[in-house]
């Protein structure tokens, strides 16, 4: 739009240098959509040139100096008006002066820290971007472009399997055991649940994945739950002794690393929620905090082995081991 005769003279356009090759990957956009965006890696530099074309060849463009930025911040969207950045690098192109024809301007940030992933939830938004301004009197020309960074972690040295004993005095008595406590995105959930004690009458029972977001601090935190997984494990009332298995398959479900405080603003967690229902639709359920982690296309192959020793302990048929942890299912009250 123009006013009094100026108005945006000028294509501003970001390119990167390695454009064809880079592989892009499927983020989710605040509107729920998902978009594809060039995918970075913590360390990689990020390298490019941005192009300016005059809209018209026969006028010139004065400016105050022009610049592209790399930027990683979040935002809370119940504080919208303050953008809380944790990457801020700035590269100068040109000097204040005045633009006569088309060109374009190289850039490189050089091994560039990107220390979060990217992630957009229901209550906060960390994204990384890039940002062409040129500095002009009346209104600046901005252009961004988003990019998205994965963190890649490597498989865990300790990895201990999750062990409980729960149930409800005299009524239900159950052990439950899962093969690991920290899976990757791709990974496959495997335990099993140990009936030792039943006298209400079950009719059903399924694990659910919750994904917990936690923003803010203080008196203004905010919790939201998603149930991002439902498995059905039994339809129907068990018996005393009966030991029924669990697989999991992560790799169908939309899910992010666990992400712990990070930079004081938000927090992402998963729980396995283990729930039965009975006849009269009483609820009865236990939580159980697992980390995810993104694996990176190298994997040791001793660790590979031993994930896979791991797996197949659970695929017998005997029963559980040590149960360490005793405590309560969540519960009305049980009535025999």
């Amino acid at each position: 739009m123009s006013f009094f005769g100026f108005g945006q003279s000028v294509e501003v356009e970001i390119l990167l240098n390695d454009a064809e090759s880079r592989k892009r990957a499927e983020h989710k956009t605040e509107d729920g959509k998902k978009e594809k965006y060039f995918l970075f890696y913590d360390g990689e530099t990020v390298s490019g040139k941005v192009s300016l074309a005059l809209k018209n060849p026969n006028k010139r463009l004065e400016h105050q100096g022009i610049k592209i930025e790399f930027i990683g911040q979040i935002e809370l969207y119940y504080d919208r008006g303050n953008h809380h950045e944790f990457v801020s690098l700035v590269k100068d192109l040109a000097r204040p002066g005045e633009i006569t024809q088309s060109q374009a301007f190289d850039f490189e940030f050089t091994h560039v820290e990107k220390p979060y992933e990217s992630y957009t939830g229901q209550n906060v938004k960390l994204r990384y971007f890039l940002r062409a301004t040129i500095s002009r009197r009346l209104n600046d020309v901005v252009k961004e472009m988003d990019i998205v960074v994965h963190t890649l972690s490597t498989y865990p040295e300790l990895n201990s399997s999750i062990k409980m004993e729960v149930g409800i005095e005299d009524c239900l008595h159950i052990e439950f055991e899962y093969n690991k406590s920290k899976y990757h995105l791709k990974d496959v959930i495997v335990g099993k649940i140990y009936f030792l004690l039943v006298r209400i009458k079950i009719k059903h029972m399924e694990i659910d994945m919750i994904k917990r977001e936690t923003t803010g601090t203080g008196p203004n935190v905010y919790h939201e739950n998603d149930t991002v997984a439902k498995y059905e494990i039994m339809d129907g009332a068990p018996v005393r002794g009966e030991s029924i298995p669990i697989r999991l398959f992560l790799a169908g479900y939309e899910l992010t690393p666990t992400m712990r405080d990070i930079n004081k603003k938000f927090s992402v967690r998963y729980y396995l929620n283990l729930v039965l229902i009975d006849e009269e639709e009483r609820r009865y359920f236990k939580q159980q905090e697992v980390v995810l982690w993104r694996k990176g296309d190298i994997v040791r192959k001793s660790m590979s082995h031993q994930a896979a020793i791991a797996s197949q302990r659970f695929e017998g048929t005997t029963s559980l081991g040590d149960v360490r942890t005793p405590s309560q299912l969540s519960d009305n009250n049980c009535r025999q």
